[in-house]
C-alpha cells in the first residue's frame, strides 16, 4: 500500500473521511465529506503528525516555524513539528495566534515560538475549501515579523472550482497570496484508493467521478 492510500484508509477509519449524500457549506451536493474535527485521541494524532512530516520532507521543504491558525490547526501544528522531531530529527518551532489578543501577562496575538525577522514558516490546515483561514492570518503574520512564507500544507485537496472563478481554493492561495500550498492528499488519491481496494466505498465511485467532472480543477 502506498503512503497515500495509507492515508486515505486511516481518514477513514477515523470516521474523518465519509462517503454518502452530503449538502456542502458551498449548496452543492457531494457524495464525501471531510471532518477532521473526528481526529480525537493522541494515537490519531501521533500517525497524523506523521503523515503532515512525510509531506513536508518529500516536498523539500524547511521551516523553522510551523503555525497552526486557531483553533483547528493548533493540534495539527503541535503534532507535525512532534513528528518531523521524532520521524527526521529535525527540530522546529511551532506557534498559534489567539482569536482575541490577550491584554495581560505576557500579552500579544500569539502563543509558543516568538516569531522573527527571517523565519521560514509553514502553515498547518487541515481542508481549505475557500482560502478564508489564509486570508485572515497573513496579515497577523506579517505584523508579528518579517517572516517568510515557505508554503501551507494541508491534508486534502479537494481540487474543486470556487463558487466564483475557475481556480480552486489552493489555485487561488497562489494567485492571491504568493502561497504555495501541498496537500498530503488529493481528490484523485482518493479516487485511487477506491478503485484499488485500499478503503471501501466502490459504490460511491460513479458519484465521485461525476462530482470531480462537474466540479474539479485539474493542474
Amino acid at each position: 500500500m502506498t503512503n497515500k492510500e495509507q492515508f486515505v484508509k486511516f481518514m477513514t477509519e477515523c470516521g474523518v473521511l465519509t462517503f454518502g449524500d452530503f449538502t456542502l457549506k458551498s449548496g452543492r451536493k457531494a457524495p464525501y465529506f471531510i471532518n477532521t474535527g473526528n481526529y480525537r485521541t493522541g494515537a490519531q494524532l501521533a500517525k497524523l503528525g506523521g503523515f503532515y512530516a512525510d509531506c513536508i520532507t518529500e516536498n523539500g521543504l524547511s521551516a523553522d516555524v510551523l503555525f497552526g491558525p486557531a483553533y483547528k490547526g493548533i493540534p495539527l501544528a503541535v503534532c507535525a513539528a512532534q513528528a518531523i522531531y521524532g520521524k527526521y530529527g529535525v527540530e522546529v518551532g511551532y506557534c498559534f495566534d489567539r482569536k482575541e489578543a490577550k491584554d495581560h501577562g505576557e500579552g500579544g496575538d500569539f502563543v509558543g515560538t516568538k516569531l522573527k525577522n527571517g523565519d521560514n514558516v509553514i502553515i498547518i490546515e487541515d481542508v481549505m475549501t475557500s482560502g478564508k483561514a489564509l486570508r485572515e492570518v497573513l496579515p497577523k503574520l506579517r505584523q508579528a515579523a518579517d517572516i517568510n512564507i515557505a508554503g501551507m500544507v494541508i491534508t486534502v485537496d479537494r481540487m474543486e472550482r470556487a463558487l466564483e472563478g475557475d481556480l480552486s481554493a489552493v489555485q487561488s492561495a497562489k494567485r492571491d497570496f504568493g502561497v504555495d500550498v501541498y496537500s498530503i492528499v488529493n481528490i484523485n488519491d482518493i479516487i485511487a484508493a477506491i478503485e484499488s481496494g485500499a478503503v471501501p466505498g466502490e459504490e460511491y465511485l460513479d458519484a465521485m467521478k461525476k462530482y470531480r467532472a462537474d466540479y474539479g480543477v485539474e493542474y
